[in-house]
């Protein structure tokens, strides 16, 4: 349960990120204009969420597989997985909060593709949510193959995390298609501040993963503790 809860965490974590909440507003206001009915924005809201999950699903579980089928690499793993947890945890405590700046390519779609897939249905909804996911920044790359998926590994039931993560990620999108459905005007103020809950709630999440990183390399590498 620790795990699912944390798993959820880290995808809400990404959410209101700066970059994939530009995501998920783009698809919030993609949903909202080509849709009219509030129930089917609600309907297209919730096929986004199943395509963010099952993206990082299956990235997730191609990723775990394949290294834990390699022998060696499966070997060095039940071996040394405590061990790089504790560097992987501050590296991603360190982007967090903003101590180290990385850049990395991502996936982009043009706006056109974007429209069309946004007027394309449920359909449509949930290869969106797929592609978004899919769009890396380095923050939330490092949440998702820094931390995520170390903590994946490290349990037999991991291979479910990314799902629960996905969910977590796209939690924004739920939110404001019920606001869209139930008729909410004050959506732009929503967003305003949910920006600057984030950089609190990120740098306090920063800091408790660079104090765990710690602890982890204090005890399964320094063997002080």
């Amino acid at each position: 349960m620790t795990l699912m809860l944390t798993a959820l965490w880290l995808g809400i974590l990404t959410s209101i990120s700066p970059c994939p909440l530009a995501t998920n507003i783009a698809a919030v206001s993609f949903i909202s204009k080509t849709i009219v009915h509030p129930r089917a924005v609600f309907l297209s809201g919730l096929a986004y969420t199943l395509g963010r999950a099952l993206a990082y699903t299956i990235l997730g579980m191609l990723i775990i597989k394949s290294l834990l089928g390699i022998s060696a690499v499966a070997n060095f793993l039940q071996r040394y997985m405590n061990q790089a947890l504790g560097p992987l945890l501050i590296l991603a405590g360190a982007i967090m909060l903003d101590a180290l700046k990385i850049s990395m390519p991502s996936l982009s779609l043009s706006q056109r593709h974007q429209n069309r897939l946004a007027g394309s249905g449920l359909a449509g909804a949930c290869a969106l949510g797929a592609i978004f996911a899919l769009a890396f920044c380095p923050l939330s790359a490092a949440l998702f193959f820094g931390s995520l998926i170390p903590l994946a590994m490290n349990t037999p039931a991991g291979i479910g995390l990314p799902a629960i993560y996905g969910i977590g990620t796209a939690l924004p999108v739920i939110i404001f298609s019920v606001g869209i459905a139930a008729g909410a005007t004050t959506l732009s103020r929503w967003f305003g501040r949910i920006t600057t809950f984030e950089r609190y709630v990120r740098k306090a999440t920063g800091a408790v993963f660079i104090l765990v990183g710690v602890y982890y390399v204090l005890g399964h590498i320094l063997h002080a503790i």
